[in-house]
């Protein structure tokens, strides 16, 4: 696979230039503000992108829109998941964190914390049904498990080399702003549609 200092480049380019218009534009429909996409892990080509779709089906978050849209693909020249990196923008809800790896893939990423959604955009609801579920303390999940490791992007930009690490920590910075905006547009309108738990 690709040095870390690209593969983390990579991903923040994707979020930045192809999940966050998709969810730019579902978020004004009523949608929460979520988004994952999948890149090949050779290339890091663009596979599929995928947003929350709440207001259609309380399931759609963004990552299971964009499983869907992965599976939807064609299989003559669908990578396997194994050959593929997952992305998300927000770190994976219990039923996201199944359905993952229901679906075969070994990794995800994800911008995002439990904490930043609970409280930089407002929404509890990863932590609290993990913990009143699953009794899943604070979302201590096993991280690195049978199934897939989960990776944290502000965590291994820590770990980047020093060189890149002010540029891609630039790059989360400009990220953070933008869903900051988004989150704020989504507080403004959410509980206008059919989401459960908005």
């Amino acid at each position: 696979m690709a040095s870390l200092t690209r593969v983390l480049d990579r991903m923040l380019v994707v979020l930045e230039e192809e999940v966050l218009p998709v969810t730019q534009a579902a978020v004004t429909a009523g949608n929460k503000v979520f988004g994952a996409a999948v890149l090949r892990k050779g290339s890091l080509e663009l596979v599929v992108v995928g947003t929350n779709e709440e207001t259609k089906n309380p399931l759609s978050h963004g990552e299971i829109s964009c499983l869907n849209r992965f599976w939807s693909l064609p299989r003559q020249g669908r990578p396997e998941p194994s050959e593929c990196l997952f992305l998300s923008t927000h770190e994976p809800c219990s039923m996201c964190l199944s359905a993952i790896a229901w679906s075969g893939f070994d990794n995800f990423y994800y911008l995002f914390s439990y904490e930043d959604t609970r409280d930089a955009f407002e929404i509890p609801h990863d932590l609290n049904i993990l913990s009143e579920i699953f009794h899943c303390a604070d979302g201590a999940y096993a991280d690195e498990n049978a199934y897939w490791t989960a990776y944290d992007i502000p965590g291994l930009v820590a770990q980047a080399p020093a060189n890149a690490r002010a540029k891609l920590q630039a790059q989360i910075a400009d990220l953070r702003a933008q869903y900051d905006i988004l989150s704020e547009r989504y507080q403004r309108i959410k509980g206008s549609g059919d989401i459960q738990l908005a």
